[in-house]
Formats: C-alpha cells, sequence, structure tokens
C-alpha cells in the first residue's frame, strides 16, 4: 500500500554505501526527512581496495567522524615499485586537505557513515531492497521497498528520490541512467592475506606487472595495509589498454599475488577468503545524472578517478553536492536546483576527468605505459608531483600547469608506434 500523504519522506536515498549514506547524512543534518534504504545488513563486505585518500578523509572529518577514523590504519603515503625502482612518496601538503590517509575495510566504513546518518536523524532500512520506481503524473514519486524480514512489499512516497545503489545501479537503469562507452572502464579483483606487514606505513601499488612468463601485462597491483592482521591485495586494468578483452582478471591477479615482494608473505596458505571483483564506471561516465525529482550519485554516476580507479572519495564528494541540490529544491521549492547539479559536477571534476580520460586513453598502449613509468621513475620529484595529479590533490596554483602537461605527454604519446 502506498503510504499517506503524511508520511510522505523528504528524500528517499536508494543504498546506503559511501554516497548514500553521506547524503543522508546531510541532509538530515539539516532537517529534512530522509529514508536511506539499504538490501543488505550491516556489516556487510563490499569489493573495494578500502584505501581511504586525503580527499576522502576530510569529508569523513566533516561529516563528524574524525575521532572513530583514528581508531583505524594510518598511513602517510604511497610506495610505487615499477622496472625494479621502489619510491616511498609522501602525500603532499595541501591547504584544505591532510597529508595521511586510512585503511578502513567497506564494512566498517558503510556502517559507520549509515550510523552517523541516523544519529543526525536519518532513517535507515536494512535488508529492504528498492525495486522500482514509482511515478505520479510522469514524475518519480517514490519506490517499491521490498523488506526482506517480512517478505513484504510496500510503496514509499518522497518528494526526491536519490540513487546511490552503486556501479551497477539497477535502480537507476530503471530511470534511464547508462553508461558512456566511449569513457574508459575498469575492473578489479582483490583479496584479503594475513601478514606481519599488515601494519606497514605505505600503501603499495605496482605499475609494472608480469606474467609467469615474465611478459609484461596490461594494468597495475596493489597491497594495502589494513592493520587488523591483514593486508588487502588486487590487480586491475582499465578497458583502454590494448589487448583488454583478451585479459582475465583472475589471471591478472594470479600474476601479480605470485610476483609481489617476499615481504608481504602472500600465498595460497595466508589467503583469508575468496578474490571478488567488479566495474569501475569513471569519469562520470553515467547519463543522465538528474530527472525532474530524482538524482544520482558516487559510482552510479560513475564518479571514479580515472587515473588511480578511487571512488570513494567521489562518492563522499557527489553525495554533498547531491545533498545542496536536494536541500536547495526543498527549502526554496525550485524544481530547478536539481537541473543545475551535472553543472555542479562539471564545475569541479570537468577538467580534471577530461584530460584523466585522455591521458588514460593514450597510455593504452602498453609499450607507452613501459616507457613513462621506466622515464618517470628516475626522478623521485616528478613522480611526487604525478602522485599528486593521479590523487586528484593539487593545489589550485598548480592547475595550469598540470593541464598543459597532461595535453603534451597525450600529444607525445598519440604519434608513438604500437607495441
Amino acid at each position: 500500500m502506498p503510504s499517506p500523504k503524511g508520511d510522505t519522506y523528504d528524500a528517499l536515498v536508494v543504498g546506503a554505501g559511501p554516497s548514500g549514506a553521506a547524503t543522508a547524512y546531510w541532509l538530515a543534518d539539516r532537517g529534512h526527512r530522509v529514508l536511506v534504504v539499504e538490501k543488505k545488513h550491516f556489516p556487510r563486505e563490499k569489493t573495494c581496495g578500502d584505501g581511504l585518500t586525503p580527499r576522502a578523509v576530510r569529508q569523513l572529518c566533516d561529516i563528524g567522524l574524525a575521532e572513530p577514523l583514528s581508531e583505524f590504519h594510518r598511513y602517510d603515503g604511497l610506495r610505487s615499485i615499477a622496472h625494479g625502482v621502489t619510491l616511498e612518496l609522501e602525500w603532499p601538503e595541501h591547504p584544505t586537505l591532510p597529508a595521511h590517509g586510512y585503511v578502513v575495510r567497506r564494512r566498517d566504513l558503510d556502517q559507520m557513515v549509515a550510523e552517523r546518518a541516523v544519529k543526525a536523524g536519518a532513517t535507515l532500512w536494512q535488508g529492504a531492497e528498492a525495486l522500482e520506481p514509482v511515478f505520479e503524473g510522469g514524475l518519480v514519486t517514490g519506490a517499491a521497498i521490498r523488506r526482506k524480514e517480512t517478505g513484504t512489499v510496500e510503496t514509499v512516497s518522497a518528494r526526491y528520490v536519490v540513487v546511490a545503489d552503486g556501479a551497477n545501479s539497477r535502480f537507476g537503469r530503471a530511470l534511464g541512467t547508462s553508461r558512456d562507452r566511449s569513457y574508459p572502464m575498469g575492473m578489479a579483483i582483490r583479496g584479503y592475506y594475513r601478514s606481519d606487514m599488515h601494519d606497514d606505513p605505505w600503501i603499495e601499488s605496482h605499475l609494472d606487472l608480469r606474467d609467469s612468463d615474465g611478459n609484461h601485462m596490461p594494468g597495475y597491483g596493489w597491497v594495502f595495509p589494513v592493520g587488523d592482521g591483514t593486508i588487502n591485495v588486487g590487480a586491475g586494468l582499465l578497458d583502454t589498454f590494448t589487448g583488454f578483452k583478451s585479459v582475465n582478471t583472475t589471471k591478472l591477479m594470479e600474476a601479480f599475488t605470485a610476483s609481489a615482494p617476499a615481504y608481504w608473505g602472500i600465498s595460497t596458505d595466508t589467503a583469508d577468503g575468496p578474490w571478488t571483483g567488479g566495474k569501475l564506471p569513471t569519469g562520470g561516465s553515467v547519463l543522465p545524472k538528474t530527472g525532474p525529482t530524482w538524482i544520482v550519485a558516487g559510482d552510479a554516476v560513475g564518479a571514479i578517478n580515472p587515473f588511480n580507479g578511487e571512488g570513494i572519495a567521489y562518492a563522499y564528494e557527489t553525495a554533498r553536492m547531491v545533498a545542496d541540490a536536494v536541500d536547495e529544491a526543498l527549502v526554496t521549492g525550485d524544481g530547478l536546483a536539481l537541473a543545475r547539479y551535472p553543472e555542479r559536477l562539471d564545475e569541479v571534476y570537468g577538467l580534471y576527468f577530461k584530460v584523466a580520460r585522455l591521458f588514460v586513453k593514450a597510455i593504452g598502449n602498453p609499450a607507452v605505459m613501459r616507457e613513462l613509468t621506466r622515464v618517470g621513475f628516475r626522478s623521485k620529484t616528478l613522480m611526487e608531483w604525478v602522485l599528486r595529479i593521479m590523487a586528484n590533490l593539487l593545489r589550485p596554483e598548480e592547475l595550469g600547469p598540470a593541464e598543459a602537461a597532461y595535453k603534451l605527454a597525450s600529444r607525445i604519446v598519440s604519434v608513438l608506434p604500437e607495441p
């Protein structure tokens, strides 16, 4: 049965992952009546690298989670390895961002943010799946929700609906969203291993992957110390890489775990559960991003950094923009508030994502990737600058030179021969 008119929520948020829970927090904190539905029960696992960059830490601190966040494993920067060279690169100083990150399993992180949203006044339904949108007069006015405990389906009414159900976004597709296939798509796989190095102060990336025969493979690998006795180990690649369709991510992961540095102790004997994988829609690739009464956030809108596969920080940031738009619409009655959200996304990410897409397409040639990393690893200063670019940590005065450098590199690699 539909909710009675007096029981209409200001906002219904579909999904309680990073973007959904954060949207619910910001709206509830402003006094709005918010329902967020999550089809599973916390704590629940999600496929993720679990690394929080300074951008993500900033957003979590703004939500009021600085103290609980400090209980998790803090790291100071990135150890990057390629072509026999190891560089340890500290997070750069920045006027508005911290110079550290954390590694937090998603089962802990998502529950922490969701509980913060509830504390701010949001209502959370766990074990509640949004089956399909509900329309009235051609407008989305809520959703049909299945409550798993009772097996019943009920209609929830809301003035606005926030789509935050992740990269596959079944609810978003029901509203007509789809990924622009000209944008890069990533694939990643990860697993946990027990390790004596679980509290290492660096996260680690590998940009020179090889198979068991020593042949170069497209993609990258990572090892993130979790601080709880385990490490998060994963591998990924973008569909811009030559030969993408012929690369099996399981084979990529097998090659990486077999060749990873021995000090991590990665083996079948130290594995802590099965590997899991998923897709990474990048660069704001999902369209449309909003309708008259609905709006999309996080992975569901493709807000993943093409350079490094980071999605959590962008989930929190887009959630805040979504909350701003919905809040404005609720407070002022201006129905165009949601329509301005894509403009805001473009203002914040447009240039960065544009040059990132251009650059990752250019380095899709494995020979080019090998040459650029080989040259780059000769200079720690250069790689520190590259880290700031890839993690989107440039200071305001650095944005112009960075754009010029991206475009120059892209022009150079575009004329290099195929391998």
